[in-house]
């Protein structure tokens, strides 16, 4: 999230897409209620009615995997209609610069692509510079080769004909949707998204959510209050597991994880720290150095940073070890072992079969979880010849949430500390502790048997983290905002100059250096621990209400928890007010510059009105009309998904995603009569995840008890299915049994003239348990994935459904 859960209250107009918000997150609807009340509209785009269409001033159905054609059709109204906020779009994005001449776009296809390995050379997309390396501008966005200009040009042929055709939106509704969320150009005036699943998981997810922002961009509605992209995770701390890294490509703090084509730290840095000659920009990234070298330090504190670099893990130039290729791998018999660490694979995975049939592959795998579930007893699973396994399982418990001490990170970036309640049941212990002592035994067996480069192992920063009583949460916390290796001498604003000692902690992150004396294990938590005391320095627990009347008013509290960055509760802020410092939306301003000084919340960049592009983060200090760092294109452009019920689409001649992750031997259904009907997997509010920690609760099974098929009254009867019947779903990947529900919450979809059905399935049902209730949805879904991400296509596949025979 750019802005924060309490920030919806301030939006004049909610655009909820890719989400089922009110059920599946439903505190938030506290503040978006707040903001209906206040007389913003509320919009609902989804394949079907939920709780949350109930809830919303304005429902329209839309297609699973079409949100392209939905969304580019809003940027082309926006665009054709003279709509965009023109101050914005030109002081504060990358409207206005000339793009290179090697940059071209011809049915469906960017220049640059590379048949062979199906990729681009985004080399081919630059901007052109001045004499000075600045990109060259138009200001008054008349160049064709400015980004504006081609903008236009992508999205003329995004025409509200060829969206009603592709995403069975029925006309009046989408028009309806684009004149109600266009209203909030107004420089007074916000609109906000929230998003989930919905969007994220697809072959172009990353450009369905670049295409939302891109209307943000046009419409002013980013860095403001009301405003921002706004993704609901699915976890409390999902946000919090991110920024520490929890996806391969990137090391803590998002800085990209080094590879074998960065042999030296210099390489690296190299790297990570991009250039600009614009005076303007901030060009923050610029300090990754800094970090790099910081966090570095913190996992090796006793070594050079030079020396620490080269023990660092490193990626293969070229590697992707996403979750999808992880099991690909371990299908070929890549992989000896397997943590499956508080996650249930088994199920939750895409193409479940594959994934089960991977881990038979195995030596041996530990599953760390609070009960036994589907990935720890796959062998014994449904088409399972345990004789024919030789995978050896071992089961670690673990504590739940709240038999843990420590910080949590929700959407909205605010960390917060939760106390420990009950202490750890029978033999579970914190996953801290866990890995703690998995840690040390490995360690002594290094100093006794030796290995293969023993120095990262013998020389990781263990003693930062805890001691002889174990594992230390505290300790843990304190490393990652980070302290003084060495007495630091450093010259303060009024000239004076200021030690600080060794052993100090960091106050934030500009502090941070790179030439070994700082350690941080992750710079934009840098500040959320500030001093040895926890009573002084975790600020992650601050829980007062205090705050002035201009915050107050929009509800920032700065004095409850701690938020990164530097405690900033609206990232890019800058950009809600004009050159002088002005705010946009007087009536709700989340920054003001006093003449001295700036006011409300924590200023993004620093430095005085007008001398700072708003866009700190960007290389240019622009928001990204024209992203020319994404794998699939700088625009977002319509493509199917790899299994769809349409052979053609109005917007080019290439039907799908040309750098989709796909792997050799995945099917793919296309008009394929076998499977006619789209299906797509979703939450329920009676279920958790994979339903491990739900569907043994009798109360939430009592109202969940079966794996269920929604579907419309019209395909019920094209099928001859009731409400309550067995039915069988299918493709070419597997096949499973449900209940279906018959329902007027799904209506057929028209799509270039003809019916498309689509059903939905639940994600939270497992074989294991209860007997009758079912498996895994994914047993259907594909494993192919967006390029950017990895992340695998579960909203948008095809399947058969039949009535199941009796016996």
């Amino acid at each position: 999230m750019t802005n924060h859960w309490i920030d919806l209250k301030n939006s004049d107009c909610i655009l909820i897409m890719g989400s089922n918000a009110a059920e599946n997150h439903p505190i938030s609807f506290k503040w978006v209620t707040k903001a209906q009340e206040k007389g913003a509209k509320v919009i609902h785009v989804d394949p079907r009615f939920t709780r949350t269409s109930a809830k919303s001033d304005i429902y329209a159905p839309l297609r699973s995997g079409s949100d392209i054609a939905f969304l580019g059709g809003l940027i082309n109204y926006i665009l054709s209609n003279d709509l965009a906020f023109k101050e914005y779009v030109l002081n504060a994005t990358n409207a206005s610069f000339i793009v290179g001449s090697d940059f071209d776009f011809k049915d469906g296809m960017f220049s640059g692509f590379d048949e062979a390995t199906h990729k681009y050379d985004k080399s081919k997309w630059k901007f052109a510079l001045d004499e000075k390396g600045v990109p060259q501008r138009d200001m008054t966005l008349q160049n064709p080769r400015c980004v504006y200009q081609l903008l236009k040009k992508h999205y003329s042929r995004y025409s509200v004909k060829n969206a009603v055709d592709m995403t069975g939106t029925p006309e009046d509704k989408l028009l309806e949707v684009y004149k109600t969320y266009a209203a909030t150009n107004k420089p007074d005036r916000a609109g906000t998204v929230m998003y989930a699943m919905g969007w994220t998981q697809h072959t172009v997810g990353v450009q369905n959510i670049r295409s939302m922002s891109i209307v943000q961009m046009l419409l002013g509605n980013m860095g403001v209050a009301g405003g921002g992209v706004n993704a609901l995770r699915g976890e409390s701390n999902v946000q919090g597991s991110t920024d520490q890294a929890l996806l391969f490509h990137i090391i803590p703090g998002y800085m990209p994880t080094p590879t074998t084509a960065q042999p030296a730290i210099a390489d690296y840095l190299k790297l990570v720290a991009p250039v600009s000659n614009d005076p303007k920009s901030m060009n923050w990234k610029k300090h990754y150095p800094k970090y790099a070298v910081s966090l570095i330090k913190s996992f090796y504190k006793n070594a050079e940073p030079a020396v620490g670099y080269d023990w660092m893990p490193k990626l293969d130039a070229g590697q992707n070890a996403s979750w999808l290729v992880l099991f690909d791998e371990m299908l070929k018999g890549k992989f000896k072992g397997f943590f499956a660490w508080g996650m249930n694979p088994a199920v939750s995975g895409a193409n479940s079969n594959k994934t089960r049939e991977g881990l038979t592959k195995l030596d041996w795998l530990v599953n760390v979880n609070i009960f036994d579930n589907e990935t720890g007893s796959f062998w014994q699973g449904p088409g399972m010849d345990p004789k024919k396994i030789k995978t050896e399982v071992f089961m670690l418990p673990c504590s739940v949430s709240v038999e843990k001490e420590g910080s949590i990170t929700n959407s909205g970036r605010w960390m917060q500390w939760r106390q420990q309640g009950p202490k750890p049941l029978g033999d579970s212990r914190p996953d801290g502790e866990i890995m703690f002592e998995l840690a040390q035994k490995v360690r002594e067996l290094y100093k006794k048997e030796g290995g293969v480069f023993p120095e990262p192992v013998l020389g990781l920063n263990w003693e930062d983290m805890g001691g002889e009583h174990g594992f230390d949460v505290h300790k843990t916390a304190k490393l990652i905002n980070g302290y003084y290796l060495k007495d630091v001498e450093v010259k303060q604003p009024d000239g004076s100059m200021k030690v600080f000692k060794a052993g100090t902690q960091v106050a934030a992150f500009p502090a941070l250096r790179d030439d070994g004396s700082t350690c941080s294990g992750n710079w934009i938590y840098c500040g959320s621990y500030v001093d040895s005391d926890p009573a002084k320095g975790n600020r992650s627990a601050k829980r007062s209400k205090e705050q002035t009347p201009a915050q107050a008013a929009v509800g920032l509290f700065p004095n409850w928890s701690w938020s990164w960055p530097v405690n900033r509760r609206v990232i890019y802020n800058r950009a809600s007010v004009d050159a002088t410092g002005k705010p946009y939306a007087p009536q709700k301003p989340i920054l003001a510059w006093n003449g001295k000084g700036w006011d409300i919340d924590v200023v993004d960049g620093g430095g005085n009105p007008g001398t700072v592009h708003p866009f700190i983060m960007q290389q240019h200090g622009m928001a990204a009309l024209y992203g020319p760092g994404l794998n699939d294109g700088p625009f977002p452009e319509y493509y199917e998904p790899l299994d769809c019920p349409v052979s053609e689409h109005p917007y080019s001649k290439v039907l799908h995603n040309p750098t989709a992750l796909t792997f050799k031997g995945e099917k793919r259904a296309v008009c394929d009569p076998r499977f006619p009907f789209v299906c797509t997997t979703y939450r329920v509010t009676e279920h958790w995840q994979t339903g491990l920690m739900t569907r043994y609760q009798p109360w939430l099974l009592e109202a969940e008890p079966q794996m269920f098929c929604e579907m419309s009254e019209e395909l019920a009867q094209l099928r001859g299915i009731k409400n309550g019947e067995k039915v069988w779903l299918e493709n070419e990947r597997g096949k499973l049994w449900a209940i279906a529900i018959v329902t007027k919450r799904f209506k057929p979809f028209i799509v270039q003239g003809n019916i498309v059905h689509e059903v939905g399935i639940p994600w939270h049902f497992g074989w294991r348990f209860p007997k009758d209730g079912g498996d895994s949805a994914n047993l259907l879904s594909p494993s192919v994935g967006d390029p950017n991400t990895g992340i695998p296509e579960t909203k948008a596949f095809m399947v058969n459904v039949s009535k199941a025979k009796k016996a």
